[in-house]
């Protein structure tokens, strides 16, 4: 998987630009505000047919245009592929690939296998677990196309369901043969979710813990716990159970989007007890064992989106994320970094060809 060439028109703050990349390492460099971290989002648009950090698609058009375009060359398989993004305001967004437009953008998820990390991953620890559902959901969704549309489905019942408890209140009515056909098709669909989560974690902690230890030193004892309500109980006796519940709130409460990841440290919520370091460490081995469960499933090195890690990372945790580019254990890079020359200090002891862009 690489990169080659990526051309933006009316994106964020960024009118048009155009860059060809190397093949391992490319670093946007400059003060803060000039759009280093737009051209690193750009990419991620590219991959997951959205913003990393803004979900409100409108919003990525240039203020005062009319729409935005992302277009980019890529190798993959020994194969150019031509991919395009772009947004008309008033219309949807498209994605094409070699000039044929997909009919749903959830097709085109998994195919450009893509990691970032960003101090905005905060977001994983001090918001609520829809943040981390969403963070699971995601890795799943690069490998298995019909995982996404067992979730698509799932919300999509989970919202009727939602508006049949609804009307039952502004009615003061109630069908129980109604509502038991939403109760079986979330169900259906929740149980699936549920098992592939389970099954993914079980995959996936493990490399979580070892990557933790190699940027801490090992020193910090850490765990990642799934949590739901389906570990107790099959999720149609739970609807059954709390309908009474969902009756009086208008609401669904029991279900896989109830979902949780626990992080702690110390046998403590790292989100209470955690320092700034033990956080970013905690949030950079999430993000690494992302990377290598997607290139593990998927025998493709992932694209990975460095954005401003090296601001907040002592001498040791740099050290450790350069002796693993060095060691090959990643494919191509992308960095920004507001200071030039820490840059270049950092990347040239990785012994790789790189391009530093300034902007």
């Amino acid at each position: 998987m690489f990169l080659k060439q990526l051309s933006l028109l009316n994106y964020k703050n960024l009118a048009q630009i155009e860059f060809d990349f190397e093949a391992k390492i490319n670093c946007f460099v400059g003060k803060n505000g000039v759009g280093k971290t737009n051209i690193l989002d750009a990419i991620y648009h590219l991959a997951y047919g959205k913003s990393y950090f803004n979900p409100l698609a409108i919003q990525n058009i240039k203020h005062g245009e009319e729409f935005f375009v992302i277009d980019a060359l890529i190798e993959k398989n020994n194969k150019d592929e031509k991919i395009v993004c772009s947004l008309k305001k008033g219309q949807k967004k498209t994605i094409k690939r070699n000039g044929k437009a997909y009919e749903k953008l959830s097709e085109h998820i998994g195919f450009i296998p893509l990691v970032i990390i960003s101090p905005s991953d905060t977001d994983l620890i001090v918001e609520g677990s829809e943040t981390r559902r969403k963070f699971i959901d995601s890795v799943i969704a690069t490998l298995d196309a019909n995982y996404l549309q067992v979730l698509i489905q799932y919300q999509k019942t989970l919202t009727q369901r939602n508006a049949l408890l609804k009307y039952f209140a502004l009615n003061q009515t109630f069908d129980a043969d109604n509502l038991a056909i939403y109760n079986e098709q979330l169900s259906h669909s929740g149980q699936l979710i549920f098992e592939k989560r389970k099954q993914f974690l079980a995959e996936f902690v493990p490399i979580f813990e070892k990557h933790h230890a190699t940027i801490s030193g090992g020193n910090e004892k850490i765990a990642l716990h799934y949590e739901s309500q389906l570990f107790d109980k099959d999720l149609l006796h739970l609807l059954d159970d709390t309908l009474s519940k969902d009756r009086m709130i208008h609401y669904t409460s029991a279900g896989i989007h109830k979902d949780d990841l626990i992080f702690e440290i110390d046998g403590f919520p790292i989100k209470k007890f955690g320092s700034q370091g033990q956080q970013k460490s905690f949030l950079i081995a999430l993000k690494l064992a992302q990377f290598e469960f997607v290139k593990n499933q998927s025998n493709t090195l992932p694209i990975l989106l460095f954005d401003d890690i090296f601001d907040k990372l002592d001498a040791y945790r740099v050290q450790q994320i350069i002796d693993m580019v060095n060691d090959d254990i990643f494919g191509q890079i992308f960095i920004s970094d507001t200071h030039p020359e820490r840059t270049e200090e950092i990347i040239k002891q990785t012994h790789k060809t790189y391009k530093i862009f300034s902007l």
